[in-house]
Formats: structure tokens, sequence, C-alpha cells
């Protein structure tokens, strides 16, 4: 008779007469009869007190009880037996126990929760509190809170909040200093797209300008719509073709006189040049040849701007001159708005403003409303007055013509814009620098100033935010003029260290070109569309 036979046939017996006295208990049986009895010898020395006692007793014959009417689970055990395969662990036991069996690897305890009743043995806990104290417990919730806390070596919590929900957590003291760093805040601006383009930090290109005059009121550098940067070092003028890299002498000035200033056209190779003495020149750099000489100024030219045609100088005599190179009797316009040297001016794009700033301080806008559209009134728009120190840096924003920018000197170290419609300063960012020069970019919504003390460095601000953007450092001495290439994609700034540097941080990004492409093609696709 095979093995799987006989078990069957002694199952069956099993279920008809009952357990056999003299049966051959399975392997798994006797295992778990020698555990229970080991782990009941082992309680009966652990467990002293007469709440373990009564619980471990009533617990077992509660189990007992409901293991003896119920017979399903050791005919469920035995078929397992019978029916088990070589790599099959050793079945879940059944309940017929006196104490719940748990698993012991190592100093792990883990129960068996299967095999647990946590209702009955709450039950039972409750009644043996019930026959020690003769009723349910009695004390107060102050003889609770007392025990809590003689548990919690004498201290008293009766008036002490252990958990407490509040809006805001108490300040640190003064003298705490806090050694972690925030590394999120919801107050933290999202970046933009423009804000995480890639801007180079380093220069493109480094050039030498020995004997270039370090003075705050002068203008000694421009970049031409030809392409063609011109730089006055020492007596010199020199002209650079930034497409070749070609180097040429323009002029060299002729006793103690010097130049003070420089000014392309906006259009062709005519350069204006204003001296020491007062002159205005006009040179034709394509023939190397000057053209005329004006006077009108009884002091040096610090500053020069274009208007087509019209050319004006300010000086230090504290007046400026609209010059028509057209006529012979080219002094057109007399403007006696600032007390001190005019160091800085510039036309606004649409040609309906200039603006004038002064070592007194002021900055005047001009309007050429009501002088027939040759030169200025001869009374300033508007007189901002609100600079700390000499305003040079003076920058017309492309996209909103009505919107100026200034710069003011080291004891000011703002920068500020204006609405020259209304006259109302529309925002104020102290830079923590002497600002020398401004320029908005053609590419992107943004500004670049460049700094004296302290830090000498070039700064990129997103407009109107005024986000700081990167730092361009590199100039060991004041950065004193800044001039932007024809498309608009690099800056030359002019340092005190005798250096010229290149930065190519306004370039276009080439997935704009694809978006703006892009969108051409639709347009012109969709009127093509509209003409059938």
């Amino acid at each position: 008779m095979s093995r799987f036979n006989y078990l069957n046939d002694m199952n069956k017996q099993l279920a008809l007469d009952g357990e056999l006295k003299n049966q051959i208990k399975p392997r798994w049986q006797r295992k778990m009869e020698k555990s229970i009895n080991s782990s009941t010898a082992s309680t009966s020395m652990l467990n002293q007190s007469k709440l373990s006692v009564s619980y471990n007793n009533s617990y077992a014959s509660a189990l007992n009880t409901t293991n003896s009417n119920n017979k399903t689970p050791n005919k469920q055990s035995n078929e397992n037996v019978a029916k088990k395969s070589p790599g099959r662990k050793t079945p879940t036991p059944n309940k017929n126990s006196s104490k719940s069996p748990s698993r012991s690897n190592g100093d792990r305890f883990i129960p068996n929760r299967a095999a647990t009743n946590f209702e009955l043995g709450n039950y039972l806990m409750k009644q043996q509190d019930r026959t020690d104290n003769g009723s349910e417990s009695q004390k107060s919730p102050n003889d609770k809170v007392r025990a809590l806390s003689e548990a919690l070596h004498g201290l008293d919590i009766s008036k002490k909040r252990i958990l407490a929900f509040q809006s805001k957590a108490p300040a640190a003291p003064d003298s705490h200093l806090n050694p972690l760093k925030v590394i999120y805040s919801v107050k933290t601006p999202m970046s933009s797209k423009s804000g995480t383009r890639y801007i180079p930090t380093n220069p493109e290109r480094i050039l030498d300008a020995p004997d270039i005059s370090n003075d705050y009121y002068l203008n000694l550098l421009d970049w031409s719509s030809d392409n063609i940067v011109t730089v006055a070092l020492g007596k010199s003028v020199y002209l650079w073709n930034a497409g070749t890299g070609n180097i040429e002498i323009l002029f060299e000035s002729q006793g103690q006189d010097h130049v003070c200033s420089l000014s392309w056209i906006q259009e062709g190779q005519i350069l204006a040049v204003g001296l020491s003495n007062g002159l205005l020149e006009l040179w034709d750099c394509t023939k190397m040849k000057r053209l005329r000489v004006m006077n009108g100024h009884s002091t040096r030219i610090g500053s020069l701007a274009w208007n087509s045609w019209l050319i004006s100088s300010g000086s230090r005599d504290g007046t400026i001159i609209h010059h028509d190179v057209r006529q012979r009797e080219h002094q057109i316009g007399l403007l006696q708005g600032h007390t001190q040297e005019v160091c800085g001016l510039k036309w606004s794009l649409d040609a309906k403003y200039l603006a004038s700033g002064g070592n007194d301080n002021l900055v005047n806008i001009w309007t050429t409303e009501g002088a027939n559209g040759a030169g200025t009134s001869s009374t300033p728009l508007h007189q901002f007055n609100e600079h700390q120190a000499a305003v040079r840096a003076l920058a017309w924003c492309p996209w909103q013509s009505n919107t100026l920018a200034s710069g003011g000197g080291t004891a000011d170290r703002c920068i500020k814009f204006w609405n020259v419609n209304t006259g109302v300063c529309m925002n104020s960012v102290d830079t923590k620098s002497q600002v020398c020069s401004l320029l908005f970019s053609k590419t992107y919504k943004e500004l670049i100033s460049a700094h004296g003390f302290a830090n000498n460095q070039l700064t990129i601000w997103k407009y109107p935010s005024m986000t700081h953007q990167v730092d361009l450092t590199g100039h060991t001495e004041r950065v004193l003029q800044l001039a932007m290439s024809p498309d608009g994609s690099t800056i030359m700034s002019a340092g005190a260290d005798e250096t010229l540097r290149l930065w190519k941080c306004f370039a276009e990004d080439p997935n704009m070109n694809k978006k703006k492409s892009a969108a051409k093609e639709k347009t012109s696709f969709l009127l093509k569309q509209s003409i059938r």
C-alpha cells in the first residue's frame, strides 16, 4: 500500500471515529507540541504577577473551548499534510495551544496576529482590574495626572500642554545662529525663459587701450553702424574694424589739446570729435579727412549726441548747443539748464526728446515742440533732481519711447526710470556701486550697467522687474563706458585698467529664430488661405 493511500484512509477514520490513541502524529504536530511545552515552561518562570497568570489561564481556556467546537481546521491541516509538496514550508499551526505561538528570529519577537483575540484580552484585563479594586477604576482624572507625574520623575504636568498647535513657530532668540541654509522658499521668484538663458561671463576678446583717460565726465568710445569702433587714447584717435581687425590712426591732436568726446552719426562714417578747447570737429573716416570745425563753447566738450543731421554738444560751461551740419551758420540753439558740466546727452529713438545729465545732479528733458523741428525748446519739459551725484549714464528704452534710465555717481549709485510724458519716477534701484554707463538690449528686455567702485563690474538686469541676472567681471578698475555692436549681440567696455573687453552677452537664441520663422510661416499660410 502506498503512503498516499495510507494517509487518506487514516484521515477518513479520523473524520468518522475521532482521533486514535495510538495514531502516529504528523511531524509538524510533534514539532509544534515540543515548542509549546518549551514556551509554557519559560512563561511560568517569567510571569509572576496575578494579572499575567489570570490572563494566560483564561486566555488558554477560551482558546481550547473555541477549538474543541470547531474541527474543521484539523481536517484542513491533515489534508494539507497529504498534499504537501517537497518545497512547501511548514503549515501555520492551529489554535490548540495555551499561548499564541510566535516566531523567534534572534532578538526580534514577531507575534502571530491571526491567533490573537484582542477583544477577549481587553475583557479579561478589565475583569482582573475589578477583582483587584472591587469595581471599575474609580480614580479621578487628577489622580491619574499625579500618577503620570510620578512616572515622569516628579514633573507636574497638570498645567503643561504636551501637544500644542500654533499658526507659527516661536522666533529663535537673538543669540541663536542657524547653520542651515534655506533650500526652498515660497516667495522665491520663478525663473523665466530669458532668466535661464546662457550668458557667457568671460570676455570674448581683450584689447589693450594704453593711455586711456580715467575721467568720469568724458565719453571716449563709440561703435558705428558700419562695425567700426573708435576710441581716444592719449592724444590720438584710433579706428578698429571689428570685422577685419584692422587698426588705423585717424589723427593725433597737437599742443595741449586733447579729445574729450566721440560720437558716430547714425548712418555712415562721419565722426564728431569734441576737443578740450571747446571746438567740435567733423571727420570723414572713409577718406581719413577732416570736414569742418565748429565753435560755440568756451571750454571742453565732454558729451555729444546725433539726431540725423543735427549734432548736440554739452560742455563744462553748462550749456548745450545744437549744430546743423548742413548750414554755414551751424549754431541753431543754445540750452542753459545746467549750472555745472554737462556729462551725458542722449536723443530718444523717435527724436522727440533730448535727455541731458550734469555734474549738478540734474536730469533735464528737452522737447522739439515749439522749435519748428530744428533743435529743442529753450526751457526743459522736465527737470529731475532726485539723484545725489553727477548723472552721466543715460539710456532710452527701445520698446518704450517715453522711458528713460539714468544712473548716478558714487554718492548716489542708483538707476532710476522716468516716464517723460508724465514726469514720474517709475522705479529706483540701488546698485551699491558707481554707475558709469547704461545700455538697453536690442534682443532681450534687459539692461546692462557699467560700474566703478567698489566691484568694477558689468551687471545685466531683467527689465522692468530689475531682477539681477549676472555680473560680468574682469576689469580691475572702474568701467568708464559701454558701446554696443550694430547687431546688438556684443558689448564693448572701456576700463580705467587700460583694456577694452568684448562681451557677447546679448547673442540671440537660435531657438528664438526658429519660433519667429515658424510664426511668419503660419501668418503667410493664413494670408494665402484668406486670399483664396
